[in-house]
């Protein structure tokens, strides 16, 4: 009557299938996790495309008026994955300028954000001139209105 029952532990088979479930789960993890920091770093290279873009449209704005043409540049030590090329054509409304601004990275050349907008320039008016300031002051901002 000695009986022996081998149910005292676990077999190496068990111990086997566990060690690949856990091993497995681990590697699922793992990739989860590479896809989220990826994602992530495209989003904040997507987010400053647009805000370099952006910027370069309000500068346009600041300067209180636009040229037809073509222009392009580096955004500086601070950011130099990114290049810009800005496009200003003006429409056949008057004083109505399409803008286009391209972020592309520095070293492929491949885009990574563009900006289309419109931007208005009030007409030239010259009644402005007479009506107040020296003439000097006036002649002035003729000159830099339409260059």
């Amino acid at each position: 009557m000695n009986r022996r029952h081998k149910t005292d532990g676990f077999s190496l088979v068990e111990v086997m299938c566990a060690i690949l479930i856990f091993g497995l789960s681990v590697v699922g993890l793992t990739r989860g996790l590479t896809a989220a920091l990826l994602a992530n770093k495209e989003s904040e290279v997507q987010t400053s495309a647009a805000l370099i873009a952006a910027g370069r449209i309000e500068l346009l704005r600041a300067d209180g008026f636009l040229k037809d043409g073509e222009d392009e540049g580096d955004c500086g030590a601070n950011l130099p994955l990114y290049r810009w090329k800005q496009s200003v054509t003006e429409t056949s409304v008057e004083g109505l300028f399409e803008v286009t601004v391209m972020v592309a990275n520095a070293e492929s050349g491949k885009p990574i954000f563009e900006l289309e907008t419109l931007l208005f320039e009030a007409p030239y008016d010259s009644s402005a001139d007479n009506l107040g300031g020296s003439g000097s002051q006036s002649q002035s901002n003729r000159q830099r209105r339409r260059p």
